[in-house]
């Protein structure tokens, strides 16, 4: 994969310096390093209180140098098979293109550099500021594709990280036992062509409830294939997760820029898994770096948060009433990852989701297990 090089113009020396400051006040957190369990079994009480403190943590060496390549060569054969450009249904060799048969949302686009969503009514509004938008190299295509929702069907070795049991018994200390999932993407910042995701707060429907506290819209795991820096990897404003919905115009206002004084970069090796509580501000910048950066994304939720909720629609998921059916099976996936992963990594004792042994259901992951996961995300579950 070629590297491109480009920079923010007269705002080089400036963002240059930012994110050099960035990086330095992160690595003093004091929340990042290897999953750790205490005696009991249970993961270690330091690390929840620095991830409940932070709203992030980054665990470090979580996935091998085989897994790593496993997910490298679903990538390269995913790019291979992207679309020529936006509603063709053909990739450059012409090839039926990747997601042209789904019916569920897939793929996003965004040009070169540019930020889709800042300040616009998409994704109802929760990203209020345009980033700076550096200027794309000559030769640069028109629009790239960023993220791929649902894409536990096209990346089988996406799959089984999503079964990975030391991040699945996290998510039961943060989310209960009867945690349920939200959605899995996979984030692709190429260098030089990258977009930004502006700074915004995730979850919609919760933030007015009386019983809402600092991890009622859950939290995603961000698996680095590649690691991630401050200049292509996520920003978080520490402990914002706790401060309800913040007025994200009115602190790029006191800071003069885009560039918030509070932020920190989540920062990773490859093979690095970070968690990030969704109520945190977080965002990114257009990549001008000469890294890529490839991010296996997925969510949970507890399920008090999600039971019972009515949504209208969203990018993430249909339009329904989130009861205990459409939970069980948008679930089917997580017990198929989890034998997915038993059979690849055999020496590890699989994970048991507790919701699946209350019932009984047994899950087998073979080729028909995963092609039944085509348009399994118009089941995600969107709070």
């Amino acid at each position: 994969m070629s590297a491109v090089m480009v920079d923010y113009g007269n705002q080089e020396a400036a963002m240059r310096a930012y994110l050099a400051e960035g990086e330095r006040r992160a690595f003093a957190l004091g929340n990042r390093g290897p999953i750790r369990f205490a005696p009991d079994g249970k993961v270690h009480p330091d690390i929840l209180a620095a991830y409940w403190r932070c709203g992030f943590y980054v665990f470090e060496g979580v996935l091998k140098s085989d897994e790593l390549a496993d997910i490298e060569a679903d990538i390269k054969h995913i790019l291979d098979r992207l679309p020529v450009r936006r509603g063709a249904a053909v990739d450059r060799h012409g090839r039926p293109a990747l997601s042209s048969d789904c019916v569920a949302p897939t793929l996003q686009w965004a040009r070169p550099l540019g930020d889709p969503f800042g300040g616009t009514q998409l994704a109802n509004g929760r990203h209020p500021v345009k980033m700076f938008e550096p200027t794309a190299a000559a030769g640069a295509p028109e629009e790239v594709v960023y993220l791929i929702l649902g894409s536990l069907q096209f990346s089988p070795a996406a799959l089984r990280v999503y079964g990975h049991p030391q991040l699945l018994a996290v998510a039961a200390a943060v989310n209960g036992d009867d945690f349920t999932p939200f959605n899995e993407a996979l984030f692709i910042k190429e260098p030089g062509l990258g977009a930004s995701v502006a700074w915004h707060q995730d979850g919609v429907t919760h933030w007015n409830s009386p019983d809402w506290d600092e991890g009622t819209h859950g939290f995603n795991f961000m698996a680095q294939l590649y690691g991630c820096t401050p200049a292509n990897g996520v920003w978080v404003v520490p402990g914002s997760h706790k401060l309800g919905k913040a007025d994200i115009k009115a602190m790029v206002a006191r800071d003069g820029s885009e560039r918030l004084r509070d932020a920190v970069p989540i920062v990773c090796q490859p093979g690095d898994v970070a968690i990030t509580n969704r109520q945190a501000v977080h965002g990114s910048f257009a990549n001008t770096s000469p890294d890529w950066r490839v991010t296996v994304n997925f969510g949970f939720h507890r399920r008090r948060s999600v039971l019972g909720v009515v949504t209208q629609g969203t990018v993430h998921a249909a339009a329904g009433v989130y009861d205990e059916a459409r939970i069980r099976e948008r679930a089917r996936a997580l017990g198929y990852a989890i034998d997915a992963r038993r059979q690849r990594f055999p020496h590890e004792t699989p994970f048991v989701y507790a919701p699946h042994a209350k019932t009984g259901e047994t899950f087998h992951y073979d080729a028909a297990a995963q092609a039944s996961l085509k348009d399994y995300n118009l089941l995600d579950l969107s709070i």
